[in-house]
């Protein structure tokens, strides 16, 4: 990981322009802004190590020595977009009073998450490539935001789990990062605000019961050498990241020759295509046995959400994977599975549409992906501990953010 930590010495090119004198005055003031604002979005998309530098300089229209000039290396600008965002969250919640209203504070969360929606993702799946202490502080920086929230969920809605029910809100804001429907600004702030407030307004008891109307299907039994190889890459993919994952650390998992390896799969790449699959197969059966049972379009939502929520905790590594890893794959392997994601959504637009006509299909679906948001931060708060009583909880609280 040197080259990642470790300092790149800066190559001057013939034709880089030249930093002092008049061209420095020409240099824009706020041209580190303007850099990791660049970067964020880059490491969003292509994740932090598809990322590079050089492409990172052609986003800004600068060259890579000059990028240097303002970051060592890769991990120094990386660490400094991570802590952008959330600093803008700090500062967000801080500039209110403690008694400030809940919703004026969720508002001016919502607009800072907006506005940097384009590099929002990476903070989800991507800050596990921090170090150890750069991971605390970011850690420490977002438990001050919600324990802000939680402060006032407390104040104005004294209900049970309010921490649960900040941090579930603090989801529906968090998820416009992870989706790219076009929507006007004032209509996503309206929407996302309406959605965290119902969220928070939410006992997460009023869904006791609803686990037990799910059935998934299991987890596949690894009987082939090829499904014991996929069975052990995972929790690797999941713990470390695709990137920093060797062939040689899957086959010592199954016990076999790293060469071995390629009798089963072409490459490590086609592992990850392989549990993605798995995934969105494994989602698609969990969908189709719950809109079974549904008698009516608000029936259907609420098993949706109860399905979806089942399926996070019950296939949680697997989820993770597949969630963190997609956009890195290649284009040709990458299609069907977003495919795969969009029928998904489609059919959740289709049923919420059927019980709220009020809402069009961009508003349908900002609100699917707030329900989303809602499963993913809630059972991290959770720490993912399988329980009917949490997916119950969970499951309340994504049916609020749909604002049924």
């Amino acid at each position: 990981m040197t080259d990642t930590h470790g300092s790149v010495p800066v190559r001057v090119r013939p034709d880089d322009p030249v930093t002092t004198g008049p061209a420095a005055a020409t240099r824009p003031r706020n041209r580190r802004q303007v850099i990791v604002e660049s970067a964020g979005q880059v490491f969003s998309e292509r994740g932090y190590h598809g990322a590079s530098m050089e492409e990172i300089a052609a986003a800004v229209g600068i060259s890579a020595p000059a990028l240097y000039r303002h970051f060592p290396n890769k991990y120094a600008l990386f660490a400094e977009c991570a802590n952008v965002m959330v600093d803008n969250l700090v500062g967000a919640v801080d500039e209110w009073p403690p008694d400030a209203a809940l919703a004026d504070v969720l508002l001016a969360l919502t607009r800072v998450t907006v506005a940097h929606r384009a590099s929002g993702g990476l903070y989800r799946w991507e800050a596990r490539y921090l170090g150890r202490a750069d991971r605390h502080l970011l850690r420490a920086k977002f438990g001050h935001v919600v324990g802000r929230v939680t402060e006032m969920v407390r104040r104005e809605y004294p209900l049970p789990d309010e921490r649960l029910r900040a941090v579930a809100a603090l989801g529906v804001i968090g998820s416009v990062t992870m989706h790219r429907t076009s929507i006007a600004q004032r209509r996503i702030e309206d929407l996302v605000l309406r959605s965290a407030m119902r969220v928070v307004a939410t006992d997460p008891t009023t869904a006791a019961g609803t686990a037990r109307l799910v059935e998934l299907p299991a987890q596949p039994v690894p009987r082939t050498r090829r499904a014991e190889i996929l069975a052990a890459a995972v929790p690797l993919f999941a713990r470390d990241g695709f990137a920093t994952v060797t062939n040689a650390q899957i086959a010592q998992a199954v016990g076999l020759a790293p060469s071995a390896i390629y009798r089963h799969y072409p490459g490590k790449v086609d592992i990850l295509v392989a549990a993605c699959l798995q995934a969105a197969e494994l989602l698609a059966q969990a969908v189709d046995r719950s809109l079974q049972r549904a008698a009516d379009p608000r029936q259907a939502v609420v098993a949706l959400a109860a399905a979806y929520v089942a399926y996070c905790f019950e296939h949680n590594t697997l989820n993770s994977v597949a969630e963190a890893e997609v956009a890195g794959l290649p284009d040709d392997v990458r299609r069907p599975l977003i495919l795969a994601q969009r029928e998904h959504i489609a059919v959740w637009e289709q049923q919420l549409r059927a019980v709220r006509p009020d809402l069009d299909r961009r508003q349908a679906r900002l609100l699917v992906h707030a329900g989303f948001g809602v499963a993913v931060e809630a059972g991290r708060a959770l720490r993912w501990q399988d329980s009917p009583g949490h997916r119950d909880a969970v499951t309340a609280l994504v049916t609020g953010a749909l604002t049924l």
